[in-house]
């Protein structure tokens, strides 16, 4: 998906974000402002230089116009402006959109933005019946990731020690992030020991759920040095791909969009898995970071045992994975947490910094594997 771009000739300039966790009282047009605020502070921009904001739709509370409800509330009045749905999905989908954009002519800076409150709102997009098969015991999200985590299984064999390890490297991760929502280590033991949520999947394969925003300043490289922005951070590769059916309609259960919209970042990037230095993989369920690896060609299916074993996706492994927690421990506030931590890897001020690490990938995953995007960051 190379969108006429060339690698490196779009850049995220400003990241920010609110507290995660449980925030009462705060509406996500509230969140989505204070974390726009904080991004222009950190690439040194002011607001009226932007003139396009790309916001993700609140699952939790979706209205219409709400990226013009949200541009009146910061007081703007963009080239374009609106709201988009892939589910966690859209954020790197929205970086696409603004740079695809910005390649164009049709825009100078634009403002990549998502806020959320589902801990102290509205659990009900979570939890709802899916369909005619709620009779059958269909609901919540859990429920489909479960259906694709027990066919992984009795495809490749049974997944538990391999997805055990994931889930004990992002909170350890966590666990050292002075900004996690959930700062307590797990050991495999009490992986194993954790109950059911729906069997296969154990609490501690599961996300948090979380109330926060998230957003993000793009532009141009050249922009980025005429206006003297000094910690930009290149893009290198983006893909996407819409697995679109639903579950139960799908030919196979043990491959998702990562496979396509891997092989398109990684063509634009103009590199391969082996180049990868650190990831951010979007982590709602553990059986999706696994199978996102898998179709993004770090391991064959079935193999990931080999891979994630012995602390190799910890902070002093060979590949460190979630290295702020992700949606395990940092928080469930979906996507844009995980580009800000690759962007913060790539400016060499992460807080478990992985020394050296010059190229970043990072997933978003939306829906239950209906959609995938992916990022590939660099210095």
């Amino acid at each position: 998906m190379n969108l006429g771009l060339k690698p490196g000739q779009i850049v995220i300039a400003g990241i920010g974000s609110t507290a995660f966790g449980k925030l009462p009282g705060r509406d996500t047009i509230s969140m989505n402002v204070e974390a726009c605020r904080q991004a222009l502070s950190d690439a040194g921009i002011e607001k009226d230089r932007v003139d396009a904001v790309f916001v993700k739709v609140p699952t939790s509370s979706r209205e219409f116009m709400y990226g013009q409800k949200l541009c009146e509330a910061m007081g703007l009045q963009p080239k374009i402006g609106g709201a988009w749905d892939q589910g966690g999905a859209a954020n790197i989908s929205l970086i696409a959109l603004a740079a695809a954009s910005i390649a164009a002519g049709q825009c100078e800076i634009a403002i990549v933005c998502y806020a959320d409150n589902p801990r102290t709102g509205n659990k009900q997009a979570y939890q709802r019946p899916r369909g005619n098969d709620a009779v059958h015991g269909w609901f919540s999200t859990a429920a489909g990731y479960a259906m694709i985590q027990q066919r992984h299984a009795f495809e490749y064999g049974d997944p538990a020690q391999a997805l055990g390890e994931i889930a004990v490297a992002c909170r350890r991760h966590g666990a050292a992030n002075p900004r996690a929502q959930l700062r307590v280590p797990l050991t495999m033991e009490q992986y194993m020991a954790s109950p059911w949520v729906v069997e296969p999947l154990r609490r501690d394969d599961c996300c948090l759920v979380s109330d926060g925003g998230a957003a993000l300043v793009v532009m141009s490289a050249d922009r980025a040095r005429h206006l003297g922005v000094t910690a930009a951070v290149p893009v290198l590769g983006i893909g996407q791909c819409q697995t679109s059916w639903d579950v139960q309609l799908r030919p196979s259960l043990t491959t998702t969009g990562a496979a396509t919209s891997g092989r398109m970042a990684f063509a634009m990037a103009g590199l391969k898995p082996v180049d990868i230095d650190v990831a951010q993989i979007y982590d709602c369920f553990t059986i999706t970071v696994l199978m996102t690896l898998e179709d993004y060609g770090f391991f064959p299916p079935g193999k990931g045992l080999d891979f994630v074993r012995d602390g190799q996706i910890q902070f002093e492994g060979r590949m460190p994975l979630n290295t702020s927690g992700g949606l395990l421990s940092e928080t469930g506030m979906p996507g844009l947490q995980l580009v800000m931590e690759g962007v913060r890897q790539m400016r060499g001020s992460a807080n478990l910094q992985v020394q050296g690490a010059r190229h970043c990938l990072v997933s978003n995953q939306g829906g239950t594997m209906h959609t995938h995007s992916t990022l590939i960051l660099g210095q």
